[in-house]
């Protein structure tokens, strides 16, 4: 039968026995908390405990502490510890008070790899919950960054998108405290991203100068280089689309291999995410915009001119429509043929996006009809300066991959409140209006006739 004495079972055992005086110094530690804790014994006897607590569980971790003083038995407690390598350890206690001796027993059990498993499987939950409520990209990869901030440092976080068409890289989210977002870049501008993206695989870098202890390498520089560069592959099934990655500008949040490990885990659901997201835009813009020209469509369109009328009544403005239909466009069509029909309305979208300031609206309603929503007039005067100047923009002829060809519209005017209240009512006689200038040869503006209108007037 084998005899172990009661020190031999102490040093034995995988779990931390600790004595601290009632200030914390540490009188005694068994083996085991150097595997908890990164420290020997020998160099941290004679310390206090509660300086090697993280800082945000000090207080916490000081009242129970009192608690196990006034007698109280201490069974589940939960905190963190700084590590003698800078890592965090998540420790769980069991205490008493020995008041024979004046000191407090604890023995510390390591749930590092616990709190780590849990923390990756909220993360992975709160990811595809984002997913499924962000509205906007911009909001996903917001959320995106905040989980990830729970996970590891994420001060200096950036979402890289690829087009491989193109082989250029964007930075549609892009948080540093050093440095401004890049504009889009060549792939081989971004020489980490291109490795990352190239061989699909994470990297870790950490440049030679930096590789010392903490106050090596060059003098600070502005803006200063990172210590750390880590970056993972967003994976999709035709290849990488992008990357997520982090920088670290201290010592103290310097990535390590499980870091990678872990952004790398986490990259799949957000590659995931950020893949329904895009099609869920998509499909979005394809209800609200025509696929041939990019304008809003009619459905677009309507929406808009509901709105817009009702600040019209609201600040008491007008409101211009200009309908707007080319003349004789099915010759086009008929002598050319309907590609170069297409390429006549993408060349004529372009020139009416010209001619209107960036707060109006230019949408195409089918065929060769679009119209153009003005807001924020104070005299109708407005309505047709606005139809004059796109007559003129039809002046010169288009270039349809070499062909010129000379395209005239025929344009209608309808003003709120003198043509209608209602969207329905403004359209109509802004289509009727354009009728009129097209029965009348064309290439011409008339202004719809005036109709009663119970709408109150601007001023």
């Amino acid at each position: 039968m084998h005899s172990f004495s009661s020190l031999n079972v102490v040093d034995l055992l995988l779990d931390a026995v600790c004595i601290v005086e009632p200030d914390s110094t540490i009188v005694f530690v068994s083996p085991a908390f150097e595997r908890i804790f990164g420290y020997t014994p020998q160099e941290v006897v004679g310390r206090r405990m509660l300086d090697l607590v993280h800082p945000e569980d000090l207080a916490a971790t000081a009242q129970q502490a009192q608690r196990v003083m006034d007698g109280e038995l201490q069974l589940q407690f939960e905190n963190r510890y700084i590590r003698k390598d800078g890592s965090v350890a998540h420790v769980r206690w069991t205490a008493r008070w020995v008041p024979e001796r004046n000191v407090r027993l604890a023995v510390a059990h390591d749930i590092t790899e616990r709190k780590f498993t849990e923390s990756l499987q909220a993360a992975t939950y709160a990811i595809s919950e984002a997913a499924h409520t962000a509205r906007t990209l911009h909001t996903l990869f917001e959320r995106i960054h905040k989980i990830i901030g729970t996970l590891l440092d994420a001060t200096n976080f950036a979402v890289v998108l690829y087009d491989p068409v193109a082989g250029t890289l964007s930075y549609p989210y892009h948080v540093n405290e050093h440095h401004s977002a890049p504009g889009v870049r060549a792939l081989d501008d971004d020489e980490l991203c291109a490795q990352v993206l190239r061989h699909a695989h994470a990297v870790l870098h950490i440049p030679p100068a930096c590789r010392g202890v903490a106050g090596e390498g060059p003098a600070a520089a502005s803006p200063p280089a990172p210590r750390c560069w880590l970056g993972v592959p967003l994976q999709s099934a035709t290849g990488p689309m992008g990357a997520l990655v982090l920088q670290a500008y201290t010592e103290q949040a310097r990535y390590t291999a499980k870091d990678r490990e872990l952004l790398q885990y986490v990259s799949t659901q957000v590659a995931a995410a950020i893949e329904r997201q895009q099609m869920h835009e998509r499909l979005q813009h394809m209800a609200q915009y025509d696929h041939l020209t990019h304008l809003p469509n009619r459905q677009l369109f309507l929406d808009r001119l509901k709105t817009a009328l009702a600040r019209a009544r609201r600040d008491q403005t007008l409101l211009s429509l200009l309908f707007i239909d080319l003349d004789r466009f099915k010759d086009v069509n008929d002598t050319l043929g309907h590609a170069m029909g297409d390429l006549l309305l993408q060349r004529v979208a372009q020139r009416l996006l010209e001619c209107v300031r960036a707060s109006d609206t230019v949408a195409r309603l089918g065929g060769d009809e679009f119209v153009v929503l003005l807001e924020g007039g104070h005299a109708r005067e407005h309505a047709a300066a606005a139809a004059d100047k796109i007559l003129a923009a039809f002046g010169p002829p288009f270039d349809l991959e070499g062909i010129a060809l000379p395209v005239r519209p025929s344009i209608g005017v309808a003003i709120y409140p003198e043509h209608g209240n209602e969207e329905h009512h403004l359209l109509g006689h802004a289509d009727e209006a354009m009728y009129a200038a097209k029965k009348r040869g064309g290439s011409q503006v008339r202004v719809a006739a005036a109709v009663l209108s119970t709408a109150p007037g601007p001023g």
